[in-house]
């Protein structure tokens, strides 16, 4: 794993705030017919609208809800046909439009977000055989539940036509959550795996996959593969 810089990942993210901003003040400042300049593409509540830097918030959580969830789905997707070639040779023969997000067990989980929440314990308790006393820190890890064995069958093992017991609901900063991207998100993930089924059915990782040093983003920072080139 490499060692998390601070220092870098600070100044990529002040440099990535910088260039949004700009790009918002040139384009408010352009008299062009692209689309923020259409009457109808602005957006106003009481007479207000966004501010250069309320839009670069904005690009901001696109760029990485839109990219972080959707990519490392992705990758994870594809160590899991790797890992599992026997319910790969099931996807690859009766392929159905779905990637192996869609899969039980060692899932295609790419997610961006409130993966943990920690908490300082009110009372001395017991759960599973773990005695835990009064203020102890704990953490709730969300993604566990898809590692339930009281809900799942060999919950380890990527299924293709698992059944799912339980309906899982998503929650941030304790509200209901619904991806607006979700769809197109499904979409992209589809016709990636369709694309690899088809262009390189034998594709495979080659080796473990780098994470990067966080507890916020699941997710894969470099996967080599290796195929058979086809013609």
């Amino acid at each position: 794993m490499t060692k998390f810089d601070v220092e870098e990942f600070a100044k990529a993210s002040m440099d990535f705030g910088a260039y949004s901003t700009a790009m918002a003040e040139h384009r408010r400042a352009r008299s062009t017919r692209r689309l923020d300049h259409q009457p109808r593409c602005r957006p106003e509540v009481d007479g207000e609208r966004l501010t250069s830097a309320e839009i670069a918030s904005f690009f901001i959580l696109l760029a990485v809800a839109g990219n972080e969830t959707t990519r490392n789905a992705i990758s994870h997707g594809m160590l899991a046909l790797t890992r599992y070639p026997e319910e790969r040779e099931k996807w690859w023969a009766d392929f159905d439009g779905h990637g192996p997000h869609r899969g039980r067990g060692d899932r295609a989980v790419g997610i961006t977000g409130d993966l943990h929440a920690p908490h300082a314990q009110t009372r001395t308790t017991e759960l599973s055989g773990t005695k835990m006393a009064k203020g102890d820190k704990v953490t709730l890890w969300y993604c566990s539940a898809n590692r339930d064995e009281s809900k799942f069958a060999d919950p380890w093992t990527l299924r293709r036509r698992a059944q799912h017991p339980t309906r899982i609901r998503a929650s941030v900063a304790a509200a209901p959550h619904f991806c607006l991207g979700a769809n197109l998100a499904r979409r992209e993930i589809s016709v990636t795996f369709e694309e690899l089924r088809r262009r390189m059915p034998d594709i495979v990782a080659t080796r473990r996959a780098d994470a990067p040093a966080s507890s916020f983003i699941h997710g894969i920072k470099q996967l080599p593969v290796a195929w058979t080139p086809t013609g």
